[in-house]
Formats: C-alpha cells, structure tokens, sequence
C-alpha cells in the first residue's frame, strides 16, 4: 500500500490536471502549480486525441467531457502531391480513429473538469528548486513562496525544469527538421470531407485538413526548414509573409493545400515555430520527484500520439502510487511506461522523416507507402497503439513481479 497522501503537481497543461483527477481517486490529494499567471487560454494548435487517450480518460470520468469537444475522425487518407491517394486507415464510415480539436479547448475542458472536482491550481508559482528530504518534497518558487508534499510531479513540458532537477545531464529537445503552422478558414469552397481527414505529402511541405459541409476547414502544415527558429523568431516573419511562404510551397501541387491556404486570414494562422521532440530521457524519477508527460517522453505532433500518452503515463502513475511505496510504485510505472512511448517516439520519427524527403526519397516514399500502409495499417495492427486500455481495478505489481498485461 501506499504511503503517499499528498503531491505537487508542477505544470497545470495536459498532464498536469489529469494527473491531480487520477490522484484524487487513487485517494492522494494534489494540488497543480503553474508558472504562468493565468490559464493559458488561446494557446496551441490542432491535434488529434486517440481511442487509447479517451480510454485512459475513461478511467477518471473525463472522457465525455473532452469527446464532446472533438470532431470525430474515421479515416485518414494519405495523398502525394499529385493528388493521388497512396494509403488510407480506418473506414470512413466505421468508428471514430481519432477525436480532432484544438490544444487550447482540450487544455480548458482538462483545467475547468479539475477544478470542478475541487483540484487547486495556483498560478504564477515558477520553480526554481526542491529539496527532497527522503521524507518529503519542498518546492521552492520564483516568488519566495514554498510548498511542501509528499511527492512531487514534473508535468512541466518539453523544457522541463523538473526534469533538470533529477538529472542535470538529461538531454534537451531536439529540432525535428519540421516548422509547424495550423489555421481554420471559414469558407473554403470545398465539399465536405466527411469523416475523413487528408494528410498530404507534397513536393516541398505537408498539408492536412478536415472539411466540413458548410464550407469551414481545420489545417495544419509542417516546413522542412534546415534550422530551427523559435516561436518568437517565427512570429518576426509574421503570418501574412508565412502564408505567402507557404502558398509557394504548394504551389505545383495537385491537390486543395493552396487553395485552402488562399482564403486563410492572417488573423487566424497560428505559427508554432519549431516542431521539437525528446530523446529517451535516461531518468525519469529520483527520490521522490517523478516526470509525466512531455518531461518524460515528449513526441513529435506527427505520432497524433502526444496529448494520449501524457494521459496515459499520469493515469499509470496514480495507480502505482495507489498500491505500492513511493520508490516501487516510480518503479512500476516507469516499466509499464517506458517501452510503450519510446515505440511510439521512433514511429513518430520516421514520419518526420517522410515528410521531410528529398526529390529521390519522396519517389521512394510514394512507391513504397501504398505497400506500406497495407501491410502495417491494418486494425490489428494498430491495437497496440489504438486499444490501449489500463486496468485501474488490477494491483499494480512491483518490479520483478509479473503484472496482467494492458487490455490490447
């Protein structure tokens, strides 16, 4: 059993209040510090929350909340630059493979659920140390203030400062070679795409978007570009001079990118910036600090994967924590974590790779990807991706103890 009561919760994003709601019914009360002032309403671009996310969220309640945020998303059509269709998964007209929304509604439905359930979130507490007694975690803030508990989580991202605490030689993101950039257009003049979301390899940049009946369009887009640019350094370009950067890209493609990009308003192009991943990250735990999330396993937005396995990874650690002591249940959770997000990272990044490719390897590429996408796309395939689910009632195991495994 646990003799963990209490947690501080660093980083009030995605993982951050989804892992104070599964402490909570795990019986640990945990209250989320943010470094920033307010809610970070506004923030972020699209992205696709998947089957095994929505279950991880089944486990604490929350799935319905954020399933009715979402559009449902039954296939994904895989289109060269010609136009041509090179692969599709999923069944337009089966089950949803996805649920498509924005960060920002995502991070509010997470934020407004937590604190519904009575979860504290103070914010404008940045940490700038702890100090682990063995016994117990102080937090120490930007603002002189102090918190103490029995446990503390570095749900803090990418830049985590967390993570730099456990491991001062733990590795920084890495540049994926890719600019990210995402908008929504009112009236695209295109017919509807049903419940299908294209994803387009073009000549010299990827495009996706989903349509609707009444003309409206979400989209994203990744630049190769050689160097890397922050967001603020993207945001000195400004989103008129990206549109024109971006509608040249797609300019001698054969498919609805360009069109698309031409009704876009300025006003509604969001610049990410660049597109940043972790290594594995060698330590995800000491004493009593422990990392979820992008402080543990960041991927990039090409494994559709990022905000599923944030949930996933504070939903295992809750349950962890629940059953054993605090040095096993870090233990346990990293075990059962670990092999499954580093998978998904490495197939993250071969998609980079794709969308990236040079004139010789995008010929490859479209030759080899209709072959590809039959042999691996299939529903059973994907299971170990897709139908993820965690056995909250199951005990969690301590280490060399044998655990039932996730239902596939």
């Amino acid at each position: 059993m646990t003799n963990v009561k209490t947690a501080l919760v660093i980083g009030s994003g995605v993982a951050g209040p989804v892992a104070a709601m599964a402490l909570q019914r795990a019986g640990i009360e945990a209250t989320v510090y943010e470094a920033h002032d307010g809610p970070a309403d506004g923030v972020g671009a699209m992205l696709g929350l998947a089957p095994n996310g929505l279950n991880a969220l089944s486990v604490i309640g929350a799935d319905e909340t954020v399933r009715s945020i979402g559009e449902p998303v039954s296939s994904m059509i895989t289109q060269s630059w010609t136009g041509k269709r090179l692969a599709e998964f999923g069944d337009a007209a089966g089950p949803p493979i996805l649920h498509v929304m924005w960060r920002a509604d995502l991070y509010r439905a997470l934020y407004d659920e937590a604190v519904r359930r009575g979860v504290r979130i103070e914010h404008g507490r940045r940490l700038t140390g702890a100090t682990d007694t063995g016994e117990s975690v102080t937090a120490v803030f930007a603002d002189g203030t102090r918190a103490s508990g029995d446990i503390l989580i570095g749900a803090d991202g990418i830049r985590s400062a967390i993570r730099s605490l456990i491991d001062p030689a733990a590795p920084q993101p890495r540049y994926t070679g890719l600019l990210g950039f995402g908008g929504w257009v009112t009236d695209t003049g295109l017919a509807g795409t049903g419940g299908a979301m294209h994803m387009i390899y073009g000549k010299r940049a990827f495009f996706s978007y989903k349509s609707y009946e009444d003309g409206r369009a979400g989209w994203f887009a990744n630049l190769p570009r050689q160097h890397p640019m922050s967001a603020a350094e993207a945001q000195t370009v400004g989103a008129q001079g990206w549109l024109r950067v971006l509608r040249e890209a797609f300019a001698g493609d054969r498919t609805p990118a360009r069109a698309i990009l031409e009704r876009c308003d300025p006003a509604d192009l969001l610049i990410t910036g660049a597109l940043e991943g972790m290594p594995p990250v060698p330590t995800w735990s000491r004493g009593r600090m422990v990392l979820i999330g992008d402080a543990a396993h960041a991927t990039t937005p090409s494994s559709g994967q990022g905000a599923s396995q944030a949930i996933e990874s504070a939903v295992q650690l809750a349950r962890c924590l629940r059953d054993l002591p605090v040095s096993e249940a870090f233990a346990a959770y990293e075990r059962l974590r670990r092999p499954r997000v580093e998978r998904i990272i490495a197939t993250a990044a071969r998609t980079n790779s794709d969308k990236a490719a040079g004139p010789i390897a995008r010929v490859l590429r479209d030759l080899l990807m209709p072959v590809t996408m039959r042999l691996l796309a299939r529903p059973e395939k994907m299971a170990w991706q897709f139908g993820y689910r965690i056995d909250w009632d199951a005990l969690a195991a301590a280490p060399g103890r044998t655990e039932p495994q996730p239902v596939r």
